[in-house]
């Protein structure tokens, strides 16, 4: 039984992870509501939040009696904030010195790479090994707040990073159009949801698409194109065209993300397409990249909704299913890590 934690961002989770079961556990304090105030995250009061909330959910699966069998804890150790991390390792560390259980530091997006693949484990357990076998080499792309990037699992389980943003992440740009057409926190969901009611080629939003065939994507020019067409139009015109404005605005996001990953795709021979990541959860971001994936007859591994965002249950099975990839120092030398790439 694994016991993970994940405090990187706004969100303080814990998750219980059984190989022979699957998630046991999922608990989540959301900081949201807080940081709505300030139109994005104030690391401080992330900070502050955690050390209030990370107690009272370990007290939950005490009182429940779920910790008796724990006999690993993994832990997030980068990237993210910094005193977010800190807060999610130090607790981790102290548990595992109490428990003397091994302590397993997961990289964030590893975590992400993997949350695909957990409910192909759920769905048959006893199983996995050789379901997992059919789906490699595996394509993912991860699009978040922070990232964005195409990556791959070969037969090995080894992962490498085949492209990333020039510039902003796709769900920055989301966040920054909404906050650009006068919309809340966090941006993205306000957008899909003025999306549904608007069309998609309303505007002709760039792409951000390099013609020398380039997989890595931008999208500081869109957020930039945005800016600029918001300018000209009157606040009346803003409010009357909202919807079009994000449905044609998201189209674009959508459509740089969909292009690079069937690119992507038809460069190698891979047996499966992934999606994961905050951003994972769009409806029809989902819905085209089903259609990439459908193209060339793979199966579509969608990270399940509770598991887009930042959540302990990818920690926990990454720890589990990729445990080269994971972190196994003595305590002092497993601290932050800071950088993006997947190892």
């Amino acid at each position: 039984m694994i016991l993970a934690l994940e405090t990187s961002c706004d969100e303080t989770a814990l998750a219980l992870f059984d190989p022979a079961y699957g998630l046991r556990q999922e608990l989540v304090h959301s900081q949201i509501a807080l940081h709505d105030r300030y139109g994005g995250v104030v690391p401080d009061l992330a900070t502050r939040e955690h050390l209030r909330n990370l107690p009272p959910l370990l007290q939950r699966l005490q009182e429940q009696g779920e910790l008796a069998a724990v006999t690993a804890i993994a832990v997030t150790h980068g990237p993210g904030l910094a005193g977010c991390l800190a807060i999610g390792l130090a607790a981790a560390k102290a548990l595992a010195l109490a428990w003397r259980v091994p302590l397993l530091g997961v990289n964030h997006l590893r975590g992400h790479a993997w949350s695909p693949f957990i409910a192909v484990h759920a769905a048959e357990p006893a199983a996995f090994a050789g379901r997992i076998d059919r789906l490699l080499p595996h394509l993912g792309l991860i699009v978040s707040g922070g990232n964005t990037l195409l990556f791959t699992i070969d037969r090995g389980r080894r992962l490498s990073v085949l492209s990333a943003t020039r510039d902003d992440a796709a769900g920055e740009a989301l966040d920054k159009g909404a906050k650009l057409l006068g919309l809340g926190y966090p941006g993205g969901p306000l957008i899909e949801q003025r999306a549904l009611a608007g069309r998609p080629d309303a505007y002709d939003f760039p792409r951000g698409i390099q013609p020398n065939g380039d997989l890595s994507f931008s999208f500081s020019g869109l957020k930039t194109s945005l800016r600029y067409l918001v300018e000209k139009l009157s606040t009346a015109e803003v409010t009357a065209r909202l919807d079009d404005l994000c449905a044609s605005y998201q189209q674009a996001v959508i459509d740089a993300l969909a292009k690079k990953t069937a690119a992507a795709l038809s460069r190698g021979g891979y047996a499966s397409l992934g999606l994961s990541g905050g951003v994972a959860r769009n409806g029809a971001l989902r819905t085209a990249l089903a259609a990439v994936a459908g193209e060339g007859g793979r199966p579509f591994l969608a990270a399940q909704a509770r598991q887009t965002g930042d959540n302990a249950g990818m920690i926990a099975f990454a720890a589990w299913c990729d445990p080269a990839g994971c972190a196994r120092d003595d305590q002092s030398a497993l601290t932050i890590q800071p950088d993006l790439a997947l190892g």
